[in-house]
């Protein structure tokens, strides 16, 4: 089944749109990101935020403001926003670069939204990242470059990697160690997965996304 797919645009730093959206995917501009659409001439279909990184907010058929005093970042509003209207993937761009702090939050969204059984992508600075939980993700032998993976919360319980130089079999990783940084693609078909807890996963943007993604079951044996 096909999934229902939005394209989220932030304020950080924007190098394009690698893919563009399809009939029937949602679009959202959060706050500054408007203003990267403009200049490509792509009108979003929800325009959200406090639009405190514009001068002054735009006319928008479709207007979502949020109170600049808030707990959640826009793009944080916007997944939230994508998901009221059931989408189960997207696609964030403009959350990579200038200020470390949004960041470091979208590496905190990317995870709850994999928590919450979305399939989510954070894309830019040549980079794609995503974020698994008791999911295993396969790549195609095409793909090529580095692979680094970063438990950032509680130990990720169960890590195989397979296909890449350095191997793992049933490991654990932990937010303090740095274990799973610069791996290597190696021309084979390669898939990690993580039986209990969440990874970030980052790859170079030329290879595209995973060939597959899919749960696993709790009693699944890490075999190749």
């Amino acid at each position: 089944m096909k999934k229902k797919t939005c394209f989220i645009v932030g304020a950080g730093s924007f190098d394009g749109l690698d893919r563009r959206p399809e009939p029937g995917d949602l679009l959202i501009a959060a706050d500054g990101g408007y203003t990267y659409l403009k200049e490509l001439g792509i009108v979003p279909d929800v325009l959200l935020g406090d639009f405190d990184s514009l001068k002054k907010v735009p006319e928008h058929e479709h207007l979502v403001r949020h109170s600049p005093i808030k707990d959640d970042t826009d793009m944080a509003l916007a997944a939230a926003y994508a998901m009221e209207q059931g989408c189960n993937r997207i696609f964030l761009y403009g959350g990579l670069g200038g200020r470390l702090d949004h960041s470091i939050a979208n590496l905190q969204l990317l995870m709850g939204l994999s928590r919450a059984g979305m399939e989510a992508y954070l894309i830019g600075q040549g980079n794609i990242l995503t974020a698994i939980t008791r999911e295993r993700a396969v790549f195609d032998a095409s793909a090529k470059g580095m692979f680094s993976v970063f438990c950032l919360s509680e130990p990720a319980v169960g890590v195989w990697e397979r296909g890449f130089k350095y191997s793992l079999t049933d490991a654990t990783l932990l937010c303090d160690i740095t274990r799973g940084v610069s791996n290597e693609f190696t021309g084979e078909p390669a898939y990690i997965e993580v039986r209990d807890g969440t990874l970030v996963l980052l790859w170079d943007m030329e290879n595209g996304l995973p060939k597959e993604r899919r749960k696993i079951p709790a009693d699944l044996e890490g075999n190749v």
